[in-house]
């Protein structure tokens, strides 16, 4: 039997073994572009699974372990991979509901729930990646069970199972057999599955090779929170910084009861639930009372109180200042839309901001958010209704989970760069309500033609092109549509390329990367080439990967 402080040092173990391998499961995007963030967004998902599990005693049951790392999985997955990673952890958690040990049939039934609970999240499952290696291990486990009830045993067969499948994923996606690569995420689950059977098996748990490095940090969840970093220069109004989690009881009343409650106690009062679970933050001078208003919701787990006082006396003597996430703020009810947009980059972020978004989450290419980044900036959006523009094809599904977490109304516009997020902005239209703005906006964004120019990360041989590491890629709508070493002709080649009749508007923006004389030739050349009914706007995005960024419409 799998007792649950095995389950909580397995899923430590495997956010171990994942953060020790990330760089080499990152490399195997297939896609030269450097957006190989798989293995990272992995590693920073279950990292904060890890970071709660790390709590618990040596009592816990599998169902609180499992339950403690799916919560925190939800609000710290960082891209699909990561979205998915935390799908099938949910579902593998309500496999285990309720129970203190689980048996290979429990793993097994556990298991192909997780995976029942993905595919259905998935509006579009592709077989050949994560999905297939973790219904296949399912799968295999369901088999296994019945002939072989030691959990070990079947979760030794889950992992031959899962390399079985990962082996196969090249046969499954030409683009992978292409390249000579498995699925990224799938052999990020593998090494998840391993470094949890390290526990299962031995009762190792695997070291992590960054233990004396700086902590991945996850919002207000960060085990180092630096508190008093928010008060410099001011009073501190209240002591205690207190965060709890309150595992409902049946029949619990409305969290927006308890979060009234801590507001009447403090400030900073923030209470985030899900259908099990409601995460609760407050300052205050009694932190017990707030402990007591909680019990009437359900049990408590993951308590922290920190005296801010200490903290900000300890700042003052020289401890580094931390960068703070936006603070919470309630819904105005005078305010009826607010938004929040995904950009990296000062000058597309200040645009954005120009253009009326409340809040802009840093990220984009390689650098995607957690969910529990993106539910932050929703909730510092003092709106009844706040639209969310990912910008980005590979933060979506983590914006898209931030929905049910939220206290306010969220609609999520799967806008997948950062002109079709500028193109939605223009296109709304505050006499109209939700629904409408919503299909305008999303109208308008998907007319919106993009053009990127990058480089390679490294060679490679893709879709007929063979690419030499640090050469020009350009990048029509995201598929490759040539290679180069010149950067201008690059630009104007793929601006022109853009162009449709009606195209009446082309905007490039350029990257951190290019310099002042870059700029101008970019400039110079388009103006010659582009025809005379077209308007052109060049402007600084200031964005990381991507030299330029071309917008048609």
């Amino acid at each position: 039997m799998i007792e649950g402080a095995q389950l909580r040092d397995a899923f430590i173990s495997a956010a171990h073994h994942i953060e020790n391998q990330k760089q080499a499961v990152d490399a195997l995007n297939v896609f030269p572009v450097p957006d190989g963030d798989t293995g990272t967004n992995m590693s920073m998902t279950i990292t904060a699974a890890a970071r709660e599990l790390s709590t618990l005693d040596d009592n816990t049951t599998v169902a609180e372990a499992s339950h403690t790392a799916a919560a925190a999985l939800l609000r710290g997955a960082r891209g699909n991979s990561g979205v998915i990673l935390s799908l099938l952890f949910r579902g593998f958690s309500k496999g285990l509901a309720g129970k203190k040990q689980a048996d290979g049939a429990d793993i097994a039934q556990a298991l192909q729930k997780g995976v029942e609970a993905a595919y259905k999240a998935v509006m579009k499952p592709t077989e050949g990646t994560i999905l297939t290696v973790a219904r296949m291990a399912a799968e295999r486990a369901k088999v296994v069970c019945k002939k072989e009830n030691d959990p070990v045993l079947v979760w030794g067969e889950v992992i031959d199972a899962a390399k079985d499948a990962l082996a196969k994923t090249p046969e499954l996606l030409p683009v992978l057999k292409k390249a000579g690569v498995v699925d990224a995420g799938g052999q990020g689950l593998v090494v998840i599955f391993e470094g949890m059977m390290s526990v299962f098996a031995d009762g190792a748990i695997i070291e992590s090779k960054a233990q004396t490095e700086k902590k991945i940090a996850v919002s207000w969840d960060e085990d180092s929170r630096d508190a008093a970093a928010e008060y410099e220069g001011e009073d501190i109004t209240f002591t205690y910084c207190t965060e709890f989690i309150v595992v409902k009881k049946e029949g619990a009343e409305d969290s927006l009861k308890l979060r009234a409650y801590l507001e009447s106690i403090g400030d900073s009062a923030v209470v985030v639930d899900d259908d099990e679970i409601i995460k609760c933050h407050v300052h205050t001078d009694n932190p017990g009372n707030a402990l007591q208003e909680g019990l009437k919701f359900g049990s408590l787990i993951n308590l922290k109180i920190d005296n801010m006082r200490d903290q900000f006396e300890k700042k003052k003597q020289g401890r580094k200042k931390k960068a703070q996430a936006p603070e919470y703020v309630p819904v105005d009810p005078n305010r009826e839309y607010g938004f929040v947009a995904v950009a990296a980059g000062e000058g597309l972020q200040t645009l954005f901001k120009e253009l009326g978004v409340d809040n802009v989450v840093s990220g984009g290419q390689t650098m995607n958010p957690s969910t529990e980044d993106i539910l932050t900036a929703i909730h510092a959006t003092p709106a009844k209704t706040v639209f969310v523009l990912p910008n980005n094809k590979n933060i979506i599904m983590a914006a898209e989970q931030a929905i049910k977490l939220a206290d306010r109304r969220v609609f999520v516009l799967q806008t997948r760069t950062v002109p079709q997020g500028m193109t939605a902005m223009l296109n709304f239209d505050p006499d109209a309500d939700a629904e409408h703005n919503q299909m305008a906006m999303t109208e308008a964004y998907e007319r919106v033609s993009t053009g990127s120019v990058t480089f390679a990360a490294r060679d490679s041989d893709f879709d007929g092109h063979d690419i030499k590491k640090g050469e020009i890629l350009a990048l029509e709508n995201g598929k490759l549509a040539f290679v180069t070493t010149d950067l201008v002709k690059a630009v104007t080649k793929l601006t022109r390329s853009l162009l449709k009749k009606d195209t009446a508007f082309v905007t490039v923006y350029y990257g951190c990367d290019v310099t002042s004389e870059q700029a101008e030739a970019v400039e110079e050349a388009l103006r010659q080439k582009l025809p005379e009914d077209v308007e052109f706007t060049m402007l600084s995005g200031g964005q990381p990967v991507y030299y330029f960024l071309i917008a048609a419409e």
